[in-house]
Order: structure tokens, then C-alpha cells, then sequence
């Protein structure tokens, strides 16, 4: 299937102020993350022109471009071109195929908590190995089509724990775009440190926590000559609330009941509301699931709003988490996220250190390997499940953002009893013998026992 101008050029989409009583409308192409009101933007799209399919058409078309190899429809993310951006040239666009990812059906883990439909989504099975390559892709080649339109973009930066920079990174290297981020000094795994310097961004370490990088990103970038790409940039939340269509496409068109998300600067769990919600007004669903937000007790403000019933919101200052992408006191998408869970029935859950980690281990026993952040989402489930939410005959997704490889050394941490607030249950270390065959099988047959 080459390029189909038609659904390229029949529909569009625009910047509007998330702020719906705020007459604001903006070309994706400006350079610009707030309204003249200093509302965050949301991207708008024609859905009345989008209705000219029926539902089974967009899901026939959708299915037909599926993890195929035709430019650039075999991308997850670009395979829903005219929800994401209908009018990019597809020259501008800049792929590596992200999105496709396994649905694992986590039987085992399941069936130890008493629910037998648990699936685990694994965006870390991606490019730079998190669900970040799915805003990323949109991200980057927008401003590809910015600059074509006259833009004096000279670079993108983005404030990141680890994950944001590693997708940014990559998409500006095959985009041939500078790129710059500023990252947390000491705070960020050194597999994700690597990553931007691997791609030759320019890595800013500064001495503060994340929402430091974030105030200063946001100055460096005030003139427009440097774009920003945190997830306040709405862009972002186009590629990434397509993980709600793939998710439902993977089961062949059928809702589940429950979707536990990580939250820390709070865009996705607005981006998987966005997804389902025009998925719910084109009629290609007919019912919407409980959103769940899960965060780490340590950086829990969205958690502590929740429980106040939404009344107020006051930053907090983040402790130190094992999930340290989440690791965020401040976050710019908090309204965003409210108003995704007042639509959604939602449910905001925290988690202690303790809680996330023996979590994702008990995980990693019956054959994943999770990040911390998963930990979260899985630990959530767990206190739903107790508490009689999640019951027996429900349809649960459980949202993994990262590969556990990223984070090998809070595993090893973990196992070698040494992981801070942690009583690691499921600790597994290697059996030390010599080579003399009696005490090989000796200590084999008693590991084999435990």
C-alpha cells in the first residue's frame, strides 16, 4: 500500500488550548506548547470529516496496514496516520517501525493473584526500548515538517529521568536534528545515561532533580530556536494515545475492562484516554475501560489529589524511588490527567518501594523481566485485586513502559538484599560450590527443593 493522499489530505487537525472555553486555534506547524491564556494545547481533530468511514472501515484499513512493510504505515503509530497527523508529508516522517508490541498474556502471574485474563503490554519492546518511541516519532517529524515550512528550528531538547531522552535521541540521529537534554545528575540508570551520548545529543547533567531540569529546559527553549519535547508538547500525546487503539486491535476489537498505567509527568494516561475516546466517537467501540493510574509513594501527587477527591492539587517534592522515571513531584500534565480519570471512572493507586519491587519480581519469576516502573502498574494491580475491584472475570492490561534491562542494577540490588526500603521476597542469588561432582548435586538437589 504506497502512500494514500487521499487519506493524507482529507482530514485535519490543529492546535486548540486544553482549556475547551478558550477560543485558541494554532497550525501544528507554529512553534508553540501554551495558549495566550497559558493553558497547555491540545491537538484537535476534524472528527465530523473522520465519521465519512464507518467503524468497520477504519478497522478494516487499520488491520490492513498492521505491521506491514509499506512507508509508513507499518508503524504502530503511523499505521494511524489520519488520527495522529493527516497532513504530514510522509518525506518529513521518521520511523523505526515503533509500536506492534507483544500483548503477553501473563498466565502465570495471573493465575497466582486468581485472575485468568491478565496481559501485559511490553512497550519496552521497542527501538530505544520504551513506550517513549510512540510520542517520539510524531514528535520529531513534526518539526521535520516544521522546518520545511520556514521554522528556524535549530535543535530539540527535552528535560528527561532516562527514557524520554534515550526515544529523543534516536529519532533526532535518524532525523539529522541536534539534539539536547538535560538530565538529573546521578539520578538516571547508566543504561539510559548511555543512550543519548550514543547518539551524539548533547547530555546537560545538571545538579538538581527532575522537575529542575524541567523549569530550566522550559527557559532554554522560550524563543523558539530550540524546540521543546516533553510531554507537555501535546504532539507527543498523538503518537502515544495510539497505544489504546493497538491494544484494543490486538483483541480484535474488544475493550477490556481495567488499563493500569505508570504515572509520573502524567501525559499518557491522558494519551490512552485521548485514544479511547475517538476510538468511542468514530463508533469503531462501544464501551470505555477503567483507567489506572499507579504511582510510587515517594512521588505521589497525583495520588494525594485523588484521595481528596480531586478538590486540590499541591506539588510535592519527589523522594528517591527505584522507579525513577516516575520519580516527579511536579507534574505538567497534571490537569490533563484529572480530567482523563473524572471520564474514565478512574482510579489513582500508589505503591510503596517495597510493594514495586517484590511486585515486579514476582513478575520476573513466571518469565518477564519488568522495569520498576511496571513494579508500580503490577503492585496496583495486586491492591485492586485485595480490595475486590478487580475481580475474577475481568480483562486487565497492565501498561509495561520500559525494557527491565535498563535497570539491571536495581535487579541486582534487589537479589543481593541491598535495594533501600525493600525486604526482597523473591531474592534468587547464584549457588557457589566447587566442581566436585558430590556437592554439585548436593547443593543442585537443595536448590532445586527451596
Amino acid at each position: 500500500m504506497l502512500w494514500d493522499r487521499r487519506s493524507a489530505l482529507s482530514y485535519s487537525a490543529w492546535f486548540r488550548s486544553f482549556d475547551l472555553e478558550e477560543d485558541f486555534r494554532a497550525e501544528l506547524t507554529d512553534v508553540i506548547y501554551r495558549s495566550p491564556g497559558g493553558h497547555l494545547l491540545d491537538v484537535a481533530h476534524d472528527v465530523e470529516a473522520l465519521k465519512d468511514r464507518s467503524a468497520s472501515s477504519w478497522r478494516s484499513l487499520f488491520d490492513a496496514r498492521w505491521m506491514r512493510s509499506q512507508w509508513p504505515y507499518g508503524s504502530g503509530v503511523w499505521g494511524k496516520l489520519e488520527w495522529v497527523y493527516p497532513g504530514i508529508d510522509p518525506e518529513n516522517i521518521v520511523s523505526f517501525a515503533e509500536g506492534g508490541t507483544n500483548l503477553l498474556w501473563a498466565e502465570r502471574y495471573g493465575r497466582e493473584l486468581g485472575l485468568s485474563d491478565v496481559w501485559v503490554k511490553q512497550c519496552g519492546n521497542s527501538h530505544t526500548g520504551s513506550f517513549k518511541d510512540l510520542g517520539m516519532t510524531v514528535l520529531v517529524s513534526a518539526v521535520r515538517q516544521m522546518i520545511s515550512a520556514g521554522r528556524p528550528v535549530k535543535a530539540i531538547a527535552c528535560a528527561s529521568t532516562g527514557d524520554t531522552s534515550a526515544a529523543l535521541s534516536a529519532y533526532c540521529a535518524a532525523a539529522g536534528i541536534p539534539c539536547v537534554v538535560f538530565l538529573p545528575k546521578d539520578k538516571i540508570s547508566p543504561a539510559q545515561l548511555v543512550q543519548p551520548m550514543a547518539n551524539g545529543a548533547v547530555v546537560m547533567s545538571l545538579d538538581t532533580d527532575f522537575d529542575g531540569c524541567m523549569e530550566v529546559v522550559q527557559e532554554v527553549t522560550q524563543d523558539g530556536q530550540i524546540y521543546l519535547a516533553n510531554s507537555m508538547n501535546s504532539l507527543r500525546i498523538e503518537g502515544q494515545k495510539t497505544i489504546s487503539v493497538e491494544i484494543v486491535q490486538q483483541f480484535d476489537w474488544e475493550v477490556p475492562d481495567f488499563v493500569i498505567v505508570p504515572g509520573g509527568n502524567l501525559g499518557n494516561i491522558y494519551a490512552f484516554a485521548k485514544g479511547f475516546q475517538l476510538m468511542e466517537s468514530l463508533g469503531v467501540i462501544s464501551k470505555k475501560p477503567r483507567l489506572v493510574c499507579a504511582q510510587a509513594a515517594n512521588a505521589n501527587p497525583l495520588y494525594r489529589a485523588y484521595v481528596n477527591g480531586f478538590d486540590t492539587f499541591e506539588p510535592i517534592e519527589a523522594k528517591t524511588t527505584a522507579a525513577s522515571a516516575i520519580q516527579i513531584g511536579n507534574p505538567v500534565s497534571i490537569h490533563r490527567a484529572i480530567r482523563a480519570l473524572k471520564a474514565f471512572d478512574g482510579i489513582v493507586e500508589e505503591a510503596t518501594e517495597n510493594q514495586l519491587m517484590n511486585a515486579s519480581a514476582r513478575a520476573d519469576r513466571s518469565g518477564m523481566f519488568t522495569c520498576p516502573h511496571t513494579g508500580v502498574a503490577l503492585a496496583a494491580l495486586e491492591s485492586l485485586v485485595q480490595r475486590g475491584v478487580v475481580q475474577p472475570h475481568h480483562r486487565v492490561i497492565v501498561v509495561s513502559t520500559a525494557h527491565g534491562l535498563k535497570f539491571s542494577g536495581t535487579k541486582a540490588r534487589y537479589h543481593e538484599g541491598v535495594q533501600p526500603d525493600v525486604d526482597s521476597h523473591y531474592r534468587n542469588l547464584p549457588v557457589e560450590s566447587s566442581t566436585h561432582i558430590d556437592e554439585v548435586k548436593d547443593k543442585l538437589f537443595q536448590a532445586l527443593e527451596r
